[in-house]
């Protein structure tokens, strides 16, 4: 049996002897004096994204740790109220982080340079963050201008997605499904051979959607809506298949 195998990039051509392969368990069986042809595709399509993924977050001070950390958390339901108005449910809005930490002054320097008394907790700072999936597009950007005047310092993101990604999937399959056979008539051609049949199917990977390189948005003005721009996002699936060719 002979054996041809290709990747993506670059393209990898192995070639076995007859009978060889047939020593190798993993292989399927076909006739001997065939070829075995093994093709790597990605398949993919791309949608209009119906859902924006981000997170904002409150930061509080206070002379002590519950000082700070009622704050954050009266700033917080200030924001979690402000979500709701704008129409996010509830089952789109979960707390991701809640931090607590001191803050300390600035050490004591003696004339001749040394310190002479080590910094001090001179209060602390909390933060308190929430993710959220906002599932209308158009009307983001208006839920952005609203946080920050209900008191939100810090947001970050979004990352665009599809809600349900599956009809995308399919059809990634079925592109995937098209350029193997056209690939494998293709190096047939070439190689003299025909296609007899496909001799199997395996799938790898899938739709992942795409993560945002997180930006620190500390927005102080809110007096204009803020542009927002979702462009497209993409489904991908690997696909494995293999060709039996004959002369």
């Amino acid at each position: 049996m002979k054996m041809l195998k290709f990747a993506l990039a670059p393209l990898a051509l192995a070639l076995a002897m007859p009978g060889v392969a047939m020593a190798h368990q993993d292989q399927p069986a076909i006739a001997a004096s065939n070829t075995l042809l093994t093709l790597t595709v990605e398949g993919k399509s791309t949608r209009t994204p119906d859902m924006a993924v981000f997170s904002a977050g409150v930061v509080s001070e206070g002379k002590t740790a519950s000082e700070a950390l009622a704050a954050s958390a009266a700033a917080m339901n200030k924001v979690i109220a402000t979500l709701k108005k704008a129409g996010i449910a509830d089952k789109d809005i979960q707390t991701s982080q809640i931090n607590l930490n001191p803050v300390y002054g600035q050490p004591v320097i003696g004339p001749n340079g040394q310190v002479v008394q080590e910094p001090r907790i001179v209060g602390y700072q909390a933060s308190n963050t929430v993710t959220i999936r906002s599932r209308d597009i158009k009307g983001f950007g208006k839920v952005l201008d609203a946080l920050v005047a209900s008191g939100s310092n810090q947001i970050n993101g979004p990352a665009f997605q599809m809600s349900d990604p599956r009809s995308a999937m399919d059809e990634a399959r079925g592109d995937a499904m098209k350029q193997a056979r056209a690939r494998a008539d293709l190096y047939a051609k070439a190689a003299g051979l025909r296609v007899v049949r496909i001799v199997s199917i395996s799938e790898g990977g899938g739709y992942s959607p795409p993560q945002p390189v997180y930006a620190m948005a500390k927005m102080a003005d809110a007096s204009s809506s803020s542009p927002i721009a979702a462009g497209e996002v993409e489904a991908q699936v690997s696909v494995t298949v293999q060709f039996e060719l004959a002369q």
